[in-house]
């Protein structure tokens, strides 16, 4: 996607039982300015991740003389239910030799560039289980020590004989991003990090962290959270159906939507065709509790008191089974092209226009816990997504 799915008004507003929910975390931030006007916030507040516009700049970074590091080890907690994501990153004049702490299928991964050394390493226990974890990174002598939780979840070793030991020049950190080009990673991997970290010494340096994306109004992380997508009603997430690959055999296609939507207000879902005709809407109206379906040139509208809907497209009908059962039967509207599957394109939590620079209304407001699409869950991190979105986190109600 190249960002053409620009945002208009008409976002709905919060659903009051969702929105009394929203308990956030004290950051215990003192925020300051820097003088180039960039916010600076103390390194052991509490930091939300998942708030990058650059997918892989990092969200916070400081900087420090090598001679004023008085530890080798760092220590922070952390919570996700993303399962792949940059944590933290380090290195020393300006990306000789880097570091990067990440996740890759839930699993803590390390990758190391050193003189003439580049490893990757991946091991511990699956951390995208929404509770908190006290890591702790470390050198002693050639290895690198991962430990979580007080216990050891990984060990990198690397030696070269071009390894100098360098006690001058500037040493970088970084949150949520990289400060190299990812090409030289070793082992390719999606940035965005939906995830939050707390309680940080780094290295035992005192300096502040300066925000590179985002202002004084940082996104707080929440008291509690559970597996899903979060639409906070200010922006959606397009899809395009071609990058999708879904074979739909004969027009066979199905969706599964999951979540509470008798507590969502707004557009769940629409499907726009090549023509950028709207092929398929979904909209909620939490007031009156019904869902408005509207395929084609047909509407119909139902009840949302639902925790599961399952649209199934085919050649010749198109019908919603809801909560196991089917409530909508009915013949495949003519004005619907099967091309969708090939030159569409899919959003999620908003409405497309019929115009390719002018789309996104009826923001959705609630969680998603699932979007499953021919059998296999959409990761909203693959998306030409509103910054606003948690693609991996939901309020607890």
């Amino acid at each position: 996607m190249t960002g053409s799915f620009r945002k208009m008004a008409g976002g709905g507003g919060c659903v009051a039982v969702l929105a009394a929910c929203l308990v956030a975390l004290a950051t215990g931030a003192e925020i300051q300015r820097n003088e180039r006007g960039k916010t600076m916030i103390p390194g052991n507040s509490v930091i939300n991740l998942g708030q990058q516009t650059n997918t892989w700049r990092p969200l916070a970074k400081t900087t420090a003389n090598l001679t004023d590091v008085r530890s080798i080890k760092s220590t922070f907690e952390f919570r996700t239910f993303d399962p792949e994501g940059v944590v933290f990153y380090g290195d020393n004049h300006s990306g000789e030799e880097w570091f990067i702490l990440a996740l890759h299928g839930g699993v803590p991964e390390i990758q190391i560039y050193k003189a003439d050394i580049l490893v990757s390493a991946t091991g511990g226990p699956r951390l995208d289980d929404g509770q908190w974890h006290l890591m702790e990174v470390s050198t002693e002598g050639k290895f690198v020590l991962l430990e979580v939780d007080g216990s050891k979840a990984l060990t990198v070793g690397l030696h070269s004989q071009e390894v100098k030991e360098v006690i001058t020049g500037q040493l970088r950190l970084a949150l949520g991003g990289i400060l190299i080009d990812s090409s030289r990673l070793l082992v390719p991997l999606r940035p965005e990090m939906d995830g939050c970290v707390r309680a940080g010494s780094w290295l035992d340096l005192t300096e502040p962290w300066e925000m590179v994306e985002g202002g004084a109004e940082l996104r707080p992380c929440l008291e509690a959270i559970q597996r899903g997508s979060y639409f906070p009603g200010s922006g959606f997430a397009v899809f395009n159906v071609s990058a999708l690959r879904i074979e739909a055999p004969k027009g066979r296609v199905d969706i599964v939507l999951g979540g509470d939507f008798a507590q969502m207000n707004g557009t769940v879902l629409s499907l726009r065709g090549g023509d950028h005709a709207l092929a398929l809407g979904l909209e909620i109206n939490n007031h009156s509790q019904t869902m408005l379906f509207t395929y084609g040139k047909t509407e119909i509208t139902m009840s949302a008191i639902t925790k599961k809907l399952r649209l199934m497209f085919r050649e010749r009908f198109f019908a919603v089974s809801y909560d196991g059962d089917y409530l909508i039967d009915s013949a495949t509207d003519p004005t619907v092209e099967q091309s969708i599957w090939r030159e569409g394109h899919l959003a999620i939590g908003g409405l497309l226009g019929e115009e390719e620079d002018a789309v996104g209304s009826n923001f959705l407001v609630g969680c998603l816990e699932k979007v499953v699409v021919q059998g296999k869950q959409l990761d909203m991190d693959l998306s030409d997504k509103d910054v606003s979105i948690s693609s991996h986190s939901c309020p607890v109600r």
